[in-house]
Parts: structure tokens; sequence; C-alpha cells
């Protein structure tokens, strides 16, 4: 399994601050090196979905923000004339258009069948559930967020007996940081162990 890493991105997108909030691993990497070659998309629009919370949103607005594209997140709730008209605008200019969505064709279906055709044509692709190691990387990314260092131990702890899934890495992270300050505890082992289990995010009981 690859490690989980800091956003590298590719050699011919420039660097900035943003997308560094973007975590790679095996659950996005495809989408990652997708965005990567978009000068060879068979058409210059793609879709992306995935869970949410995944960063799709950051993926997706790093990548236009950089080549001068056009997002639109929760594509599928937008006006479609909006959309056909954007879809045939990038294929005028050369920029890029990327469509964030929960449904890629044929589960998304467009009532308006010009639209329908375009998304036919359009490469879609999909970020993952975490995997172990970006699961425990999103915890102790969070936990960083909040000016908090969670150690090994009890990271490896979390990681291991939760659901493993993007909102529930949010939910540890409320869960711990609210009872350590509660209690006034230090984010060992025994107080994650006791979050999670007061906010029901692992069976038992708190001692």
């Amino acid at each position: 399994m690859k490690r989980a890493d800091q956003f590298a991105l590719p050699l011919d997108w420039p660097q900035g601050s943003d997308e560094s909030r973007f975590i790679i691993a095996d659950a996005n990497r495809e989408a990652v090196t997708h965005f990567g070659r978009w000068s060879t998309w068979p058409v210059k629009a793609t879709i992306l979905t995935g869970p949410r919370r995944s960063g799709r949103s950051l993926l997706a607005r790093s990548f236009v923000q950089r080549v001068g594209g056009r997002l639109f997140d929760d594509a599928e709730r937008h006006d479609e004339e909006a959309l056909f008209h954007a879809w045939n605008g990038a294929q005028e200019s050369g920029r890029p258009l990327v469509m964030v969505a929960d449904r890629v064709p044929p589960e998304w279906t467009p009532k308006l069948p010009d639209l329908r055709t375009r998304l036919a044509v359009t490469p879609a692709v999909r970020i993952g559930e975490p995997d172990d190691r970006l699961f425990a990387a999103l915890i102790r990314r969070l936990f960083a967020d909040r000016g908090l260092h969670l150690p090994d131990e009890p990271l490896r702890y979390a990681a291991a007996r939760v659901t493993r899934d993007y909102w529930t890495a949010e939910r540890v992270v409320q869960a711990v940081d609210g009872f350590a300050i509660a209690e006034r505890a230090r984010l060992t082992l025994p107080t994650v162990r006791r979050a999670l289990a007061q906010a029901g995010l692992i069976e038992g009981e708190c001692p």
C-alpha cells in the first residue's frame, strides 16, 4: 500500500497554498492523476464524484484556479441551461469545466437532451472512501487545524475502532477535543477511549 502523502501536484501544475490541505492516497490518486493530465481529456470537461467531505471540491477548486477553468459544485442542482452553455464554452475556449456531482451518467439524467448528450461523452473520475492510512492522516490533520497534536498511540486506537469514512473523521476530532476541554484532559489514549465511548463512536461505557 502506498503511503498517504501531502498533495504533490503534477509537474505542469503550479504550486500554491490551498492544495496543500489535500492529502494524497490510494483513494484519490486516480483523480489527482486525471487532473494532472487534463490536456489529454477527450473533451475539455470532466465530472468529479465521491463521498462528501472527501476533498472533492477542494481538489476541483484548486485545479480550476490554476488552469483558468470553471467549476460547478453540486452540478446536479445547477440550472441545466447554464451547464450546457458552460460545457460548450469550455470546448471553445480550451479552459476546462469541472462538474462536482454525487452521481454520474446514467444515474445523473438531466432533462435537457443536449446536456445529456454532452455528459455522455464527458470523462468522470471518482474519489473513494479512505483507506487506513488516509483515514489516520485525516484525523491528524483535523487535530492540527485546531492547533492540537494527537500522539501516535491514541491516533492508531481511534482510527482502528471507528467507522472509516470522511464524516466520522470529523466526528472523532470534535468528540475528543470537546471531551478533553470539558475534562481538562490531555490527548492520551484513556482520554480518546472515553471520549469516543461517550460520543457513541465505539462500543462500551466510559470508565
